[in-house]
């Protein structure tokens, strides 16, 4: 009888720490991954039908632009709604944008709300990177039957990588070298060759 009972308990306490295994992710990739999440952020200037903002709308949106802390990363957009696109309003814009260090987007995200008439809609997007469910001791280590990689695998380094990033749109699309002259290279191969590079003058 004792030893029915004992075998019994061993059954249950193996299935209690099979509960409790680390999973089957056998891998070395980690699946805690940075997750990018965009914020759009809307303000509508009165234009009064005019091809310019007026002074006092410019320095609203100055002021605005100010409380957001615009920085590197950060989107500026115009949405006319059912008007058609003004250069001069773009320009103002682009103007007060460039003097926080940030470039004119060619497109408008899709915001809540119609811009009501005789007004255009202003959007700054910003896009934050966090790694959701980090840190992650749900798991121990004391049953790993799978030779597993541990729940928490991966959580600081890409953590750190989402704290790190200046812009973390790169972690989605990368960065692209629209600049990039494939000549250059060539050139520098050039000038090494030629004994011109760290020359005397």
């Amino acid at each position: 009888m004792n030893k029915t009972k004992f075998l019994f308990a061993a059954i249950i306490s193996f299935g209690l720490a099979g509960c409790g295994a680390i999973g089957a992710n056998s891998s070395v990739y980690s699946t805690n991954q940075p997750v990018v999440e965009r914020t759009n952020f809307v303000i509508d200037v009165n234009t009064d039908g005019s091809s310019s903002i007026e002074m006092s709308e410019k320095v609203r949106l100055g002021e605005w632009m100010n409380a957001l802390g615009l920085g590197y990363g950060d989107r500026v957009a115009i949405d006319f709604g059912d008007g058609f696109a003004n250069n001069v309003l773009k320009s103002e814009v682009a103007q007060l944008a460039s003097e926080r260090g940030i470039l004119m987007q060619e497109t408008a995200p899709v915001t809540a709300g119609a811009v009501a008439a005789g007004t255009v809609r202003i959007v700054v997007t910003r896009s934050t990177a966090s790694v959701p469910g980090c840190p992650n001791w749900s798991k121990t280590t004391e049953a790993n039957y799978n030779a597993a990689t541990h729940p928490n695998y991966g959580c600081a380094t890409n953590s750190n990588l989402a704290a790190m990033i200046a812009d973390p749109e790169d972690l989605v699309r990368g960065k692209e070298n629209e600049s990039l002259d494939s000549n250059s290279g060539k050139r520098a191969i050039e000038a090494y060759r030629a004994k011109t590079v760290g020359a005397p003058q």
